[in-house]
């Protein structure tokens, strides 16, 4: 099965991902132990963690150069359900922890073929969308308190030009 053919885009997968790195690692990683307790799992690559590279030109001389290192963990699986169906889920995050990875390499392999237990990874998902709306609500109140209004320094000009 192709993703097209689920309906499914990796820009939506990617999304997923992002939504559910929301959801609390033991919740997510309890869900997926429960799901996937009798399925065989194996990796297409062996899992790794390292850092990454924030790689930038400079403006004026054009040169690149190293803004930083972050942190990069990728996981990619073979699932094999009990009827033999073979199935594949990978993730690529910004994180340090292998086990929460994997985690979410499986619940994209479940969500992109469809296997049983969707629905439990669709309600974490559902949470995870609430958790970032929160956050997003956190943000903008946040950068609510600090916007400046300009236009009193207008006003000021003009009382002293009397």
């Amino acid at each position: 099965m192709t993703n097209i053919a689920m309906g499914i885009s990796p820009s939506e997968r990617s999304s997923n991902l992002e939504t559910l790195m929301k959801v609390s690692k033991e919740k997510l990683k309890l869900a997926v132990k429960q799901l996937t307790d009798d399925w065989q799992i194996q990796p297409v690559a062996l899992p790794q963690a390292g850092l990454g590279l924030l790689k930038l030109e400079d403006g004026a001389f054009h040169e690149p150069f190293y803004l930083g290192e972050f942190p990069v963990t990728t996981a990619h699986l073979s699932i094999t359900l009990p009827d033999g169906e073979s199935v594949e889920g990978a993730a690529v995050m910004m994180s340090d922890d292998i086990l929460h990875v994997e985690s979410l390499a499986m619940c994209d392999a479940i969500l992109t073929h469809e296997l049983s237990g969707c629905e439990t990874i669709r309600e974490l998902l559902v949470e995870g969308r609430a958790l970032q709306q929160q956050e997003t609500n956190k943000r903008h109140a946040m950068l609510a308190k600090t916007r400046v209004d300009f236009s009193l320094l207008g006003d000021a000009g003009d009382e002293n030009e009397d």
